[in-house]
């Protein structure tokens, strides 16, 4: 029952949180009056609750200043905390660090969870800025920076994985997905960003849900869209 009730409270965080904000993807051009993180009139910026949060969001805000290359949004990536500290998650693994955003986001629920995020790009010089990114919100004791091609350095993770985040390599979501689910967790959840934008692979669409041992919902669909399956129990 109490396994249940937690997913039923997971499938319910969801629904709340894409009928509440809506993103739009911070390259997508601004619509009039709207602003560009959110397409919602409601007041609802991040309120860190102590100094260490507080120094997470001004490192999150000093990225923004900076290179940005492929970054989720803030409403996004709140969504990432809120489901990572939800689920009390001890392991996230993400593919596709680029300057550390949404490294940033899983930090804020990790440094309360206890957990740690392994984090895998190819590419040295976005590596580089997100590692000196997660310095400057004092986060780079809970985060594994691995550089190289992830669909090799996967192979090297142990789990249990709690929350697999996918974004990266969009065209090869489904050879990840084949790698990583046997090592998530029952009730573990993979996130997959770019549902909308870029367009995902039919594939990997197909396989998260054609599959009766998960269970997908799609989230935020007005702008990039986010995946939310759940492994089964």
């Amino acid at each position: 029952m109490k396994r249940l009730t937690f997913a039923v409270a997971v499938l319910t965080v969801c629904a709340a949180f894409s009928t509440s904000i809506s993103a739009q993807r911070p390259d997508a051009p601004r619509r009039s009056g709207l602003n560009p993180e959110s397409r919602t009139p409601i007041e609802n910026a991040p309120l860190p609750n102590d100094d260490e949060e507080q120094r997470i969001l001004n490192a999150l805000e000093q990225a923004r200043q900076g290179p940005r290359y492929a970054n989720v949004s803030e409403t996004d990536g709140r969504l990432l905390r809120l489901l990572t500290e939800f689920s009390n998650a001890k392991l996230v693994v993400e593919i596709g660090t680029s300057t550390g955003e949404s490294g940033l986001w899983f930090a804020l629920a990790l440094r309360k969870t206890g957990g740690k995020l392994i984090t895998h790009d190819i590419d040295p010089r976005r590596a580089k800025i997100a590692a000196e990114n997660f310095r400057k919100a004092g986060v780079d004791g809970l985060i594994t920076i691995v550089l190289g091609d992830a669909h090799e350095t996967v192979k090297n993770i142990e789990g249990p994985i709690d929350i697999l985040f996918l974004d990266a390599d969009k065209d090869n979501y489904l050879d990840y997905l084949d790698k990583l689910v046997p090592k998530l967790r029952p009730g573990g959840l993979i996130i997959a960003h770019n549902m909308v934008s870029p367009a995902p692979d039919p594939r990997y669409l197909e396989a998260i849900t054609k599959n009766p041992d998960l269970e997908t919902s799609f989230l935020l669909m007005d702008a990039a869209g986010i995946g939310v399956t759940m492994k089964k129990r």
